[in-house]
C-alpha cells in the first residue's frame, strides 16, 4: 500500500491553517493554506496527495476546539517523517510533556529531552518544527522571556497563543475573537 498525504484547512483568527497529514499522523501544519504550501508539503514529504476528508477531521476538529478555548490535549497521532532524529526527541518531548496553559524554557526542554542539546539549538529546533500549534513551540520560552517565533507573524502570534491559554495575563483590551 503507498502512503499518501491529504490536505485539509481550517479558518482560525490567525488565518486559514493548512494541515497534512498521512496514514500515520500529522505530519505538517502552516499558517497560510496556499497552492505554494501544499506543493512544498506535497514535495517535502515525496508522498502523492489525495482526497481524505475523513484523516484530517480529527485535526481540524481539534484546532476548532482549541481555538475555542478548550484546554484539552490535542491527542493526535504524530508522523514525524520531516523531522530529524534529535529534533523529533525533542518536539516529541514537547508534545508529551507541556500541557496547555503551560511553558517550559529552552534550556528545560533541552534537559527534559535527553539530547543534552544547548538552549540556543533547541530554538532552532522550534524554528524548524513542521507542526507549530499542536506540537506546542510557542509554549518554549527564553529564560527572560518570550523567546524568538517563527509561526504566522511571528513573536505576537506566540503572545496571543501563550494568552489564550492563560499562560500570559490578558490585557484589558485583549478579545480572543480577535487576531495579534
Amino acid at each position: 500500500m503507498t502512503e499518501t498525504l491529504a490536505f485539509g484547512a481550517v479558518d482560525t483568527v490567525l488565518g486559514r491553517l493548512l494541515v497534512g497529514a498521512t496514514e500515520t499522523g500529522v505530519a505538517m501544519l502552516t499558517f497560510r493554506d496556499t497552492p505554494g504550501a501544499r506543493d512544498r508539503a506535497a514535495k517535502r514529504t515525496g508522498l502523492p496527495v489525495v482526497a481524505d476528508p475523513a484523516r484530517l477531521a480529527p485535526a481540524l476538529d481539534r484546532l476548532t476546539a482549541y481555538f475555542g478555548g478548550d484546554e484539552g490535549p490535542f491527542g493526535l497521532p504524530i508522523d514525524w517523517r520531516l523531522t530529524a532524529e534529535v529534533n523529533r526527541q525533542v518536539l516529541a518531548t514537547l508534545y508529551a510533556s507541556v500541557p496547555y496553559g503551560k511553558v517550559v524554557t529552552y534550556g528545560q526542554l533541552g534537559d527534559r529531552s535527553g539530547t543534552g542539546v544547548h538552549a540556543q539549538v533547541i530554538g532552532q529546533v522550534m524554528g524548524g518544527n513542521p507542526i507549530p500549534l499542536i506540537v506546542p513551540c510557542h509554549r518554549v520560552v527564553a529564560s527572560n522571556g518570550l523567546g524568538g517565533y517563527s509561526g504566522g507573524t511571528g513573536v505576537e502570534v506566540k503572545r496571543w497563543l501563550l494568552t489564550l491559554e492563560g499562560a500570559l495575563p490578558a490585557t484589558l483590551d485583549w478579545d480572543p475573537a480577535q487576531g495579534p
